[in-house]
């Protein structure tokens, strides 16, 4: 008989009602009585388990008390109506075969577990109801990403890992190398010759698919990556990683307000297909995890984000009243508290536009006051900055400028600076820290529980 995934067996439980199935899985509790058992089940294809009763009828029932949480098993058995409230269904099982024996001393035992403590068995905490929501929500929302973009005619890009742009700056980027640090070449000027390394020149790992995909914008008019991506930041807040993934489209004739359009209308169709798929886990999460959460998804689908300059914001912040730790400033970034008052203020997403040009980066457009550019983030409530986009300099005389006056290695990105020179027009493009949205959808307060293996300062385990 073919085994049967959970998933189906709640999705279309008339077919199996009073029918025998096989389940294959993983045993999450197992409650023993002198006569009788229960094992609640799952195989990780739904978030509800299953509930396996036994009698002392069924053979090797001593046996089968024996077998511990944690253990992975193969159930034969009758699906039936379930007497007990709350639950529709359950097996009655016929034949149960140990797979894999778990010992007495496995981590995960049926209660409650902190996400600190969670996060030092990161191998094992995907079997717990908190990580079986999280990363359902994970998958989904990267398959509801790529629908959105693949529906409306993007081009999805494979932009390098390993680069020779240094598009973020240095200092904010790994450095990849073959040389044996034992005995590294010099040149005669006494620093490192990376002819003799295996690119010739040093190499990256990238902080950004953006440059790459701006040449495929040029000739596919829209295109979206979707790809891991590397900091060296030494920050240990709760919204900081060193890995992780990113969404980046370009698109070719987009000024700064459409891209706005687009970042609110992919946000809502993404939460949207995340309510409809995810339903258990959403409701698991609403209950345990942020209360209101469902509540707070639904209005941002269906409600308006603000839109508000950084001048405007910063007035907002020095008229609050608030004696801010980090004093808000008109030349200044704003520091997450006033991200966090800011959201609270207008009770949802707010897009920040027109940034002052020295902070942002050098390929940002600069607006006609000379002192901005046109810059966009979005910032949501819990997870701060969401979204950071702009429209991109297409004057090559003028990103030329910037370059220079920031201070960047021209040579490296020359071949970018060069598509301002064959048929360059007005484009834009943003980027979506992936973990940031799983927070935001699921309401965790910590990137390092949006990740399945959280890469931060101190910490590269398993």
């Amino acid at each position: 008989m073919k085994h049967l995934e959970v998933r189906d067996l709640y999705t279309n439980l008339d077919s199996y009602m009073d029918k025998e199935v096989v389940l294959r899985g993983w045993i999450r509790n197992h409650r023993k009585q002198k006569d009788f058992g229960f094992i609640d089940f799952s195989d990780g294809t739904f978030f509800k388990k299953v509930q396996v009763v036994y009698d002392s009828n069924i053979e090797g029932f001593d046996d089968i008390q024996k077998i511990k949480t944690g253990s992975a098993i193969t159930v034969e058995g009758k699906v039936i109506p379930s007497p007990a409230q709350g639950q529709e269904f359950e097996v009655q099982a016929v034949k149960v075969v140990l797979e894999g024996d778990c010992p007495d001393d496995f981590p995960i035992q049926p209660k409650r577990h902190t996400k600190e403590f969670l996060r030092e068995e990161a191998y094992l905490r995907p079997r717990t109801n908190l990580f079986q929501a999280v990363f359902r929500v994970r998958s989904v929302a990267a398959m509801a990403i790529h629908e959105y973009f693949q529906s409306r005619n993007y081009l999805y890009v494979h932009t390098p890992l390993l680069t020779t742009a240094d598009c973020e700056g240095s200092d904010q980027m790994f450095k990849v190398t073959t040389l044996d640090f034992a005995n590294v070449p010099k040149t005669e000027e006494g620093e490192v010759d990376f002819k003799e390394d295996l690119f010739s020149k040093q190499t990256f790992i990238t902080g950004t698919g953006q440059l790459h995909g701006e040449a495929f914008a040029t000739a596919f008019s829209k295109i979206y990556t979707f790809g891991p991506t590397f900091r060296t930041e030494n920050s240990n807040t709760k919204t900081h990683a060193n890995e992780f993934w990113m969404i980046e489209p370009e698109i070719a004739f987009c000024d700064i307000n459409g891209l706005m359009d687009i970042e609110e209308d992919m946000l809502k169709n993404v939460v949207k297909y995340v309510l409809e798929h995810c339903k258990e886990e959403m409701e698991f999460l609403d209950s345990f995890v942020e209360k209101g959460l469902l509540e707070k998804l639904n209005k941002v689908v269906n409600t308006p984000f603000v839109r508000i300059t950084h001048h405007d914001v910063v007035d907002i912040l020095r008229n609050s009243g608030i004696d801010w730790e980090f004093k808000p400033g008109y030349e200044d970034d704003i520091a997450k508290e006033h991200e966090k008052f800011i959201t609270e203020h207008f009770n949802g997403p707010v897009f920040i536009t027109d940034w002052p040009k020295d902070i942002k980066a050098w390929y940002m457009k600069v607006n006609e006051d000379g002192k901005t550019v046109a810059a966009v983030d979005l910032e949501v409530p819990g997870s701060g900055e969401l979204m950071g986009g702009s429209q991109r300099e297409e004057d090559y005389d003028k990103l030329v400028k910037r370059i220079q006056e920031m201070d960047v290695d021209q040579e490296t990105i020359q071949w970018f600076v060069n598509l301002r020179k064959y048929g360059t027009c007005v484009h834009s493009g943003f980027g979506m820290g992936f973990e940031r949205l799983v927070m935001y959808l699921t309401g965790i307060d910590n990137i390092r529980d949006a990740i399945p293996f959280p890469r931060t300062p101190g910490n590269c385990n398993f």
